[in-house]
């Protein structure tokens, strides 16, 4: 007993290092590793993108594609919509942290909240993304189809392949990108219906919850660099 007490003496003095690097829960080094090799697929897919991008003499402008503001006014507001949507994004990551720290404080009643507003923000980006691909497609841009007029939205000669290629990686990265916003958003229902019905109370930590923040924190990454890809470059 007397040798425990010494070895507990041992790893609590100030030179002792504290907490190991390495004592990672399991699920949140699992949650790690899925994330790396997402990144890698989307990497894949912006590398792709760069390389037809600077590969073609002519590619449509981001200010002259997206210019318009659904509903409102379409031309003469170059990025103001995507900017929305950006912003809409990185309120929902903000809310998720403090999601995430009210749950390492046990405050259930604030990880209700806080939850919420996210899945709020998720449900918002989506529905903007909806729009903005509406309004695309009846512009003309959609998998398979280009705008039969590209003065609008080439500087330049025009290239109907560079057009074609810039539709299609267009709605298939963003797509996929979207796809992961969804499943953040059902993941995220789910784990609040868990809060409300007192599951992590009970487990005395909301440890999931900043599962679920570490997912929704790399989906908000993905798109400033999908953003900058598309729609500055």
């Amino acid at each position: 007993m007397d040798s425990l007490s010494k070895l507990d003496q041992v790893k609590t003095t100030p030179w002792a290092g504290g907490r190991s690097p390495w004592s990672v829960e399991y699920g949140k080094l699992m949650m790690w590793f899925f994330l790396l090799s997402d990144a890698f697929t989307f990497s894949s897919l912006l590398v792709y993108y760069g390389a037809q991008r600077f590969s073609k003499f002519a590619w449509p402008d981001p200010d002259l594609v997206f210019q318009s503001i659904p509903g409102i006014a379409d031309h003469g507001y170059p990025l103001v919509f995507v900017g929305i949507m950006t912003f809409i994004l990185i309120m929902s990551s903000v809310t998720m942290v403090l999601a995430v720290e009210a749950g390492h404080r046990n405050s259930k009643k604030e990880v209700i909240g806080w939850m919420i507003a996210t899945i709020i923000g998720g449900f918002m980006f989506l529905g903007c993304q909806a729009i903005e691909w509406t309004h695309l497609h009846h512009e003309g841009f959609w998998w398979g189809s280009i705008p039969k007029d590209l003065t609008h939205f080439f500087d330049g000669d025009v290239s109907a392949v560079s057009a074609q290629q810039f539709a299609n990686l267009f709605f298939t990265i963003t797509g996929f990108h979207g796809f992961h916003v969804f499943s953040g958003v059902v993941i995220n229902i789910i784990i609040l219906c868990m809060v409300i019905n007192g599951t992590f109370e009970r487990r005395g930590h909301y440890l999931m919850v900043e599962k679920v923040g570490l997912y929704w924190h790399f989906v908000d990454l993905v798109w400033v660099f999908v953003f900058t890809f598309f729609y500055l470059v």
